[in-house]
Parts: structure tokens; C-alpha cells; sequence
């Protein structure tokens, strides 16, 4: 079954970080990402750009565009992993997997109910 992994952190913490420590908080994801790469489990993984940047579409017909998601929260989404896992378990054992190297971060984990794959993206 599939897993969607979201990642919620307070987004100004993460905007604080010098360079040196993203680069160094990223090394132990990726190493945790490398593993469940090998193993099997994981699927597509990105790391979302500044809500900032963000627009909402809501509301009636064609919908209207406002700027940014306005969650009343103080973490934000800001990535998200797809998880090809046996059952809830074995994806909240992947999750704390991730918590472990990024202890700040709050992951929820929820079954997806469709999945669709399409085209592979490109590397940015």
C-alpha cells in the first residue's frame, strides 16, 4: 500500500539555517532516502518551495487565486514522500526514520487511496 509522508516544520526555523546546516541536515536525509530507495519503499520525495510563493485556489465555479496557504498552524507543509509500505507500521517506522536525522519536524502519515504515476520528473 502506498504512504504519503508529509513533512511539517516551522517554516521560518528552516528559512534560519545556514547553508552548512541545510546541506548538513539534507546529507542525513538522503542517506535515510537511500536506503528506502534500496529497499524499495520509496517513491517520489520533494522538498516544497517557500509558502511565500504559494497560491490557494478555493471557492465556487472556477475558483479564485489567493496568495499562500493561510493554515492557522505554526508548522507549514514543506515536503512530502511517497511510500510503497506493507502496512501503517512499516511507514511510521520509515517516518521515525526521518524524525531521528530531523528531530524539529512533524510527519504525518496517511494511506493514499489512488495513486497515479506518471512521467518521471527531472532533477532541479
Amino acid at each position: 500500500m502506498f504512504y504519503a509522508v508529509l513533512a511539517y516544520h516551522v517554516e521560518d526555523a528552516v528559512q534560519s539555517w545556514t547553508p552548512d546546516e541545510d546541506a548538513a541536515l539534507m546529507k542525513d536525509l538522503l542517506e535515510v532516502n537511500t536506503r528506502l530507495t534500496r529497499e524499495g519503499k520509496l517513491g517520489p520525495a520533494a522538498r516544497l518551495g517557500a509558502t511565500a510563493d504559494a497560491v490557494t485556489l478555493r471557492g465556487p465555479g472556477d475558483g479564485m487565486v489567493i496568495d499562500g496557504p493561510f493554515a492557522e498552524t505554526k508548522e507549514q507543509l514543506l515536503g512530502l514522500y511517497v511510500l510503497d509500505c506493507a502496512n501503517q507500521d512499516e511507514a511510521i517506522a520509515a517516518a521515525r526514520d526521518l524524525k531521528r536525522v530531523n528531530p524539529t519536524a512533524v510527519y504525518e502519515i496517511r494511506p493514499i487511496m489512488l495513486y497515479l504515476p506518471g512521467a518521471a520528473l527531472a532533477a532541479g
